[in-house]
């Protein structure tokens, strides 16, 4: 007998419907035009839900998120910039990481964990420093789930006439952007977050004037963002193979986003696992390590149970038993876990989850409730 699989309660890969599944059992020509079409299909869409078919180009990459994350920092900020990284969580100090390996001037501003960076602090460094060419943000920081104020810090960046790099890896297809009113070089996200599709493709929005003055920052091959997007405006197909199932999967998902009822009615169904989750898992006791109003519907940490026979290892390997596969905690000083609100999953998934966890709290005797 096979056993259902189970529900990925995780930040990506994330458990997908069966229809973008399905589409992954058809193989495609790289070069073939019927491939050609569906990556420009999905980058229209992709396009579209950031409002910036005028103004960006959608420049899908393969691999990972950190893949497009690194193209973006090595093709858009120039060789004498200097980015300014902002960081408040283990993606922040990522992005840092990237700068240092590429040999880009860079500066960080790190706050705590459970605290969100803010537009006043950009203005303050930006003023005390002119030599800042770029700000690096995390839309929503995936290590806590914490939620910073976009808009505002974007706004005091385009005042300061600097250039914006948004990492909205957690946050892209649920958490509105609207690139005609957030103004920004590059927003990176990836195909196996928010939008529900498999991983294995990054795409970078970037602005269409940085992408063209951007010739020869690159210091990959591979990697190199403006070539890319020069030889996809030329050809129609990417310049090394494509991740060919991937891009079929991400094609599908994005249909069923749209039947759905696009960013709006995603945006709803997280808010609401997020919610049942935060209020069930309080029923057992288990504290949320953010406050509310900074907690993004995406993924929620929560402080381990104290009790010394409380082991992540165990309280994961029964769970997943129960059918729910959880996150290891990413903090560095407290010990915690953490719970996905993405995919495709609803209310009653989520009942489900915070029932599996309390029955396995109970079997390691850590709850008596």
């Amino acid at each position: 007998m096979t056993l259902a699989a189970p529900i990925l309660l995780t930040p990506g890969p994330l458990t997908t419907s069966p229809r973008t599944r399905q589409a992954m059992l058809v193989d495609w020509g790289s070069w073939d035009e019927r491939f050609n079409q569906l990556t420009a299909s999905v980058c229209k869409q992709l396009l579209a839900i950031i409002n910036g078919t005028d103004t960006h180009h959608c420049v899908p990459l393969q691999g990972s998120g950190t893949f497009a994350v690194e193209a973006a920092i090595g093709t858009l900020v120039p060789r004498d910039g200097h980015v300014l990284v902002l960081i408040n969580g283990a993606y922040g100090k990522r992005l840092a990481k990237i700068c240092d390996v590429l040999g880009r001037r860079f500066s960080t501003f790190e706050t705590a964990e459970d605290q969100p960076s803010t537009a006043a602090d950009v203005e303050r460094l930006l003023k005390a420093d002119s030599s800042i060419s770029h700000v690096a943000v995390i839309h929503c920081e995936t290590s806590t789930g914490i939620l910073n104020p976009l808009s505002e810090i974007a706004a005091v960046i385009a005042q300061q006439g600097k250039r914006l790099i948004i990492d909205a890896m957690s946050s892209f297809g649920a958490l509105p952007i609207d690139a005609q009113e957030v103004p920004f070089d590059a927003l990176i996200a990836a195909s196996g977050k928010c939008l529900e599709g498999v991983p294995g493709m990054g795409f970078v929005f970037a602005r269409k004037a940085a992408l063209a003055n951007a010739a020869g920052n690159s210091h990959s091959l591979a990697l190199d963002l403006h070539d890319q997007q020069a030889y996809m405006a030329k050809t129609g197909q990417w310049r090394f193979t494509p991740p060919t199932h991937v891009v079929a999967a991400l094609h599908e998902a994005l249909l069923q986003y749209d039947e759905e009822g696009g960013l709006p009615a995603r945006h709803k169904r997280y808010a609401s696992n997020c919610q049942t989750l935060l209020d069930g898992m309080a029923g057992l006791g288990l504290r949320s390590f953010l406050p509310d109003a900074i907690q993004a519907p995406i993924i929620v940490t929560f402080h381990a149970p104290k009790d010394p026979r409380y082991q992540f290892k165990t309280f994961y390997e029964r769970v997943k038993a129960k059918g729910f596969i959880l996150y290891p905690g990413k903090l560095t000083q407290v010990e915690t876990f953490r719970v996905g609100c993405i995919g495709h999953v609803n209310s009653i998934d989520m009942h489900a989850a915070v029932n599996a966890i309390g029955q396995a709290l109970r079997e390691m005797e850590v709850l008596d409730i």
